[in-house]
């Protein structure tokens, strides 16, 4: 998949396209659906599949204060959506100045006259231009004006719940990994670097590895069974996402226990990848690092047990 970072760097003998538009944070089991169409169409047309996203996302210009946390950032959601077979993705700055665009103006600046588009595929609730005035009929009726199909989607919904980003990250922050694995089509991670260790883990429990600072959508504060990748090396693990009571001086970390460690290199620029799986518990402040020891331990044997029916070594 070739990744364009502004409308001009797409070649301009890209004569036709196959295009959807969206922020595809996650891209969940929906955003797959929609680009695996787009991908089909686009080899029976001969043309090329491209989606449309944004950087930072809109809400982060036009509403701060309303901005979500990523469930993909950039970096993870570009390789998630090379997976799927698209041909291209085209990443538009969002500025205020393309946040003014009125509808028509974006259908012909970007899809027509940037994209060649002939067909334009989107979800049922697809909203486009200044203050979101376009719907999904609005651009169908661009579509036969100015020369391209539009497909519309319905709602996707598995075991009762409708698959969208925002459902998604409201089950991630009650802690439901296990629900929104079902969303998402694969379990939730985070990647980030090595951060620097605080002793607690190797003194009182089992070898430890911190994440950095990580500042998009992470799991409400609990312990989970994980894998986490330090590396090129993958280990079972149980993760803590919170803010260390026990210890007080509480600040927010997230540390796996890594429960088939064995000694490895780790610096700064270390890249960690958290894989979560499922919930253990809610964080608990404990009388005594004894009996957080003794709980750890708990932890540990559910992990190992967990590990150990899913046909995983732990």
């Amino acid at each position: 998949m070739k990744t364009y970072y502004k409308l001009e760097d797409v070649p301009p003998s890209t004569s036709a396209t196959v295009v959807s538009v969206g922020n595809f944070d996650g891209v969940h089991r929906a955003h797959q659906h929609v680009i695996g169409e787009i991908v089909r169409r686009a080899r029976e047309l001969r043309a090329t599949s491209v989606v449309v996203t944004f950087s930072p996302h809109p809400l982060r210009i036009l509403r701060p204060d309303l901005a979500p946390k990523l469930i993909t950032p950039l970096e993870i959601k570009l390789h998630l959506l090379a997976e799927t077979g698209l041909d291209g993705a085209l990443v538009l700055p969002f500025t205020r100045d393309l946040s003014l665009q009125t509808p028509r103006q974006f259908v012909e600046n970007i899809l027509v006259r940037g994209l060649h588009a002939r067909e334009v595929h989107e979800g049922y609730n697809f909203r486009f231009g200044h203050r979101a005035q376009g719907h999904v009929q609005d651009l169908v009726e661009f579509g036969h004006e100015l020369g391209f199909d539009v497909k519309s989607y319905p709602e996707m919904s598995i075991r009762g719940e409708s698959v969208s980003s925002s459902r998604i990250r409201q089950l991630l922050l009650e802690g439901q990994v296990g629900r929104a694995r079902h969303l998402l089509g694969r379990p939730f991670s985070i990647v980030s670097t090595a951060g620097r260790g605080r002793g607690y883990g190797s003194k009182y429990t089992v070898p430890t590895i911190n994440l950095s600072r990580y500042d998009e959508l992470v799991p409400h504060d609990g312990v989970y069974i994980t894998r986490t990748r330090v590396g090129d090396e993958c280990f079972d693990s149980v993760t803590n996402c919170g803010n260390r009571p026990t210890f007080g001086n509480e600040s927010f970390a997230i540390e796996s226990h890594l429960l088939n460690f064995h000694p490895l290199e780790v610096t700064a620029q270390t890249q960690v990848e958290i894989t979560f799986l499922k919930r253990l518990r809610g964080e608990i402040r404990f009388p005594s690092v004894q009996a957080l020891k003794e709980q750890i331990g708990a932890d540990v044997r559910r992990a190992t047990r967990y590990f150990r029916l899913a046909g995983t070594p732990a």
